[in-house]
């Protein structure tokens, strides 16, 4: 295994570096017959390249995506989809210095632990610049799911120590770091503002939900929903940490005080208070799936950091090029994208082996 694919009936593999000529994803095991267009899944990438606003990077690619197979007269065709993103603003002479250098917090030396060779050039596969691959992906993946009935949005629902008092979907896209909060997210901006002038970056917590999911995805003991839903998430660079419902809180909870009655309602069971995000024994329950992730700081800042050469020789370094104050903002069509993909996948893996979907 190589690690560059994920799903097992609907499939995806990305490919390209951050400074080479493209980058891009083939998806295959897409339904045929859904209504896609490359204007829908450019609509997606649009969300998430880079030079958008002042707490972004300044990098200036478009982003345009190419459809190069799988998608005839706006409908998918059940064959493989190619989609191909071309590199145009790139500008490798800031990483020159750097190319012997392990920088911190970044893959730099694990890759050249694992290879014996690493591409310099902006990090190569390791870059964030790789998920625009993902998000093209997972814009076909959101396309299946709205007709199964299910949507999928996420926000930026902390920055630092602001964090957001609550969640509007429909207040995502109006404000620079997609938070569901608008009187929280004008106090992100200006501390990413604040911390960027200083040369520093800062990290914080995205939130994903995923609402009309229905009960009985996911499998058990090895493929559990949450447990692909966390290894997807955690594929994003940045990200170090997940959780699912009411997640590490539960872990300061007696058990009557976590306990989380069934209740039917409608016709329909569901849990009463979700604690669990909408996932029991790996498996969906039909409430809506929450899930929060842990994003790092930004860890090329332009403050002076300590590290080794290749020969492990004591260095300084101070990070040049174009990077993200805070990353949040972007990675936000980037999370929604991976659960996208893992969703579909369940989907199809429940309908292949029972034949229906839901309770």
């Amino acid at each position: 295994m190589s690690g560059n694919s994920i799903g097992e009936i609907f499939r995806v593999t990305t490919f390209g570096e951050s400074h080479g000529p493209a980058i891009g994803a083939v998806v295959d095991g897409c339904p045929p017959g859904i209504e896609l267009t490359r204007e829908y899944i450019q609509k997606e990438l649009d969300r998430r390249r880079p030079g958008q606003s002042e707490v972004t990077t300044s990098r200036s690619e478009q982003d345009y995506v190419e459809v190069l197979s799988g998608i005839f007269e706006g409908k998918s065709t059940g064959t493989p989809i190619g989609l191909l993103i071309r590199n145009q603003d790139v500008d490798s002479s800031s990483y020159k210095d750097l190319k012997d250098l392990f920088r911190p917090g970044h893959a730099d030396f694990g890759y050249w632990a694992k290879y014996g060779i690493r591409d310099w050039k902006g990090g190569g596969r390791s870059s964030g610049r790789e998920t625009a691959a993902r998000v093209a992906a997972g814009a076909i993946a959101k396309k299946v799911l709205e007709s199964f009935g299910v949507w999928i949005y996420a926000g930026t629902i902390s920055i630092g120590s602001i964090r957001a008092d609550k969640f509007l979907p429909e207040e995502i896209e109006k404000n620079a770091v997609r938070c569901p909060d608008p009187d929280r997210a004008k106090e992100m901006v200006e501390l990413i503002k604040k911390l960027k002038g200083e040369g520093d970056s800062v990290g914080g917590i995205i939130e994903v939900r995923a609402f009309g999911v229905p009960a009985g995805l996911g499998e058990p003991v090895f493929s559990k929903l949450d447990a692909e839903l966390a290894s997807a998430l955690m594929g994003i660079g940045a990200v170090k940490g997940v959780e699912f419902g009411d997640g590490f809180e539960m872990a300061r909870r007696r058990g009557s005080e976590n306990s989380d009655p069934f209740v039917s309602e409608g016709g329909k069971i569901h849990t009463k208070y979700n604690r669990a995000g909408g996932i029991l024994g790996g498996i969906s329950t039909g409430d809506t799936i929450i899930i929060r992730v842990a994003v790092k700081p930004t860890s090329s800042i332009a403050l002076e950091q300590d590290t080794v050469d290749v020969q492990g020789n004591p260095r300084k370094l101070r990070a040049k090029g174009r990077h993200d104050p805070c990353i949040c903002p972007r990675i936000v069509p980037v999370a929604e994208a991976m659960v996208a993909i893992v969703l579909v996948d369940h989907f199809l893996r429940q309908r292949a082996q029972c034949g229906k979907i839901g309770q």
